[in-house]
């Protein structure tokens, strides 16, 4: 890169409720599958959160603090004992990912994007027993780097995640775009120096992007 010139920008996309279908609907969804009402689901996996002294529901387990059948354990504990629901969660990733749809056109616009020069990453606060679902729906090929939670250590929106994004897009954190459904994880990027898209629609993402990157 020459001196003085700025570097192009390059975009970290997050994958579930960017690339796939919106959580929200994928929650819901699940819940009906296993026939437990979205709100006791919501609270056990916050009471398993909070014995790790966080309300990031997640957390727990994409890092990972502990394993993923440990997870569903604990949280067929709480419902045990809260709700008097009693329930088997040791296929929660598969049911999880079952059906669930992709988002075809920010697929396809991660394609055009790289097939423009620009450099693209996939950034995600994944859980290791997740890992051969997400591939069944997005290929790891269609990025230029994959940064996973649970291999790196470290997750959004914690600052070491953005600064390891920008060393491996080579170039500076004011050159870093994030696309994410959660308005926590774009403040922390945008708290570190890059560009944050929040997404809520595919096609104002599209046309933001766009306008952060130059094209």
């Amino acid at each position: 890169m020459s001196i003085g010139v700025p570097a192009r920008p390059a975009v970290w996309c997050d994958f579930a409720g960017v690339l796939t279908a919106p959580v929200t609907d994928t929650f819901t969804t699940f819940c009906a599958k296993i026939r437990v009402r979205p709100e006791f689901l919501m609270a056990s996996m916050l009471a398993v959160a909070r014995e790790f002294g966080t309300d990031d529901i997640m957390l727990p387990l994409d890092t990972p603090l502990l394993s993923g059948i440990q997870w569903v354990r604990e949280m067929e504990s709480v419902l045990a004992r809260d709700f008097a629901t009693n329930v088997d969660l040791s296929r929660f990733a598969e049911l999880w990912f079952a059906e669930r749809p992709p988002n075809t056109a920010m697929i396809d616009f991660v394609r055009t994007l790289r097939a423009e020069g620009v450099f693209v990453g996939m950034v995600s606060n994944m859980p290791p027993d997740f890992d051969p679902y997400w591939r069944a729906i997005v290929e790891p090929e269609l990025f230029d780097e994959v940064i996973l939670s649970y291999e790196v250590g470290c997750r959004k929106p914690d600052r070491d995640i953005y600064e390891l994004c920008a060393v491996k897009a080579s170039v500076p954190a004011t050159s870093c775009v994030l696309i994410d459904d959660l308005a926590v994880n774009c403040r922390g990027a945008v708290d570190n120096g890059w560009q944050a898209v929040e997404f809520k629609d595919t096609d104002d993402a599209i046309t933001r992007v766009r306008e952060a990157v130059g094209l």
